[in-house]
């Protein structure tokens, strides 16, 4: 029995695969990728079977040994891989070389956004360096622009953003006496978690951005910001509250909170005292260093 669908139904749908990080058709017509990468995978052993039915093939040669003066037969050229190339070293390399080089937020945000060795950037449709006063000595570092971040180009804007907003409004702060940014400036395809490739290519700008804003604290939103920041791996929930320390790339040291990131105090709305102590502390922190 065919099953008809409303205009509603139809919308519905198109809004979840927006929120899912669908943002645009590849094909004109669907396509079968796992039958695809099965049909790949086929064709190899085939080729491979192919090679080993060949006199001097690989099968053969580990049955007999070539007699002396014969030239062994040259190697089977090697079958190209399947998988996505992903940025060496070099790149990393290039990244750190680039940071290095900027003397101001301005000039290191252009050579940020010129760089082009992180695959996210192909996939991303903003750029999303920072907001706020970077001379305010409060650096809120989160890991990466969600939806909302990517389609206005600013961090922390969706719900994530209001709830932070709030936060800080609770202690005192504002956009204009806070600075706020992500480890990564490129959203990742539908919000999946980047990778550690992905955030080692971006670490020089990020190491860069924190020595030419020089704050006097940094807020750390969640564990992968801190894991980036202080190279602890604990978890989030054990760490969180204490204070840790940043060490820039030219030795300076700069005190890191980490803290519940606002993504997951909405999911788990029962943990915001926890954030809110941690705020707290943050505030008496901010506030010797400014007496002080």
């Amino acid at each position: 029995m065919a099953l008809l669908f409303s205009m509603n139904d139809l919308a519905g749908l198109l809004h979840f695969y927006r929120d899912a990080g669908v943002d645009w058709v590849l094909d004109d017509t669907p396509g079968d990728r796992f039958a695809e990468a099965q049909r790949l995978k086929q064709a190899q052993r085939e080729a491979r079977a192919a090679r080993d039915a060949e006199p001097g093939g690989p099968a053969r040669n580990r049955e007999r040994t070539p007699s002396p003066g014969k030239a062994a037969p040259p190697p089977p050229p090697a079958i190209p891989s399947a998988t996505a190339a992903v940025p060496d070293e070099a790149q990393v390399a290039r990244a750190r070389d680039m940071a290095r080089s900027a003397a101001s937020l301005d000039e290191l945000k252009t050579l940020f956004s010129g760089f082009d060795g992180c695959n996210l950037k192909v996939t991303a449709k903003s750029f999303v360096f920072g907001d706020g006063n970077p001379a305010s000595g409060l650096m809120v570092i989160g890991e990466a622009p969600g939806r909302d971040e990517d389609l206005q180009g600013l961090p922390f804007v969706g719900r994530s953003g209001q709830l932070l907003d709030r936060m800080l409004a609770a202690i005192g702060r504002d956009r204009t006496s806070a600075y706020i940014t992500n480890v990564i400036p490129w959203r990742p395809p539908g919000n999946r978690t980047p990778t550690p490739h992905e955030t080692e290519i971006c670490r020089p700008f990020l190491e860069r951005h924190i020595e030419l804003a020089a704050p006097h604290v940094i807020l750390a939103l969640g564990r992968p910001s801190m894991a980036v920041l202080t190279g602890r791996n604990d978890s989030i929930m054990r760490t969180r509250g204490s204070w840790l320390v940043h060490r820039t790339p030219s030795g300076v040291e700069v005190p890191v909170l980490p803290t519940l990131h606002p993504a997951y105090l909405l999911r788990n709305p029962a943990h915001k005292a926890f954030a809110w102590k941690d705020f707290l502390s943050l505030k008496m922190r901010l506030r010797n260093l400014e007496t002080g």
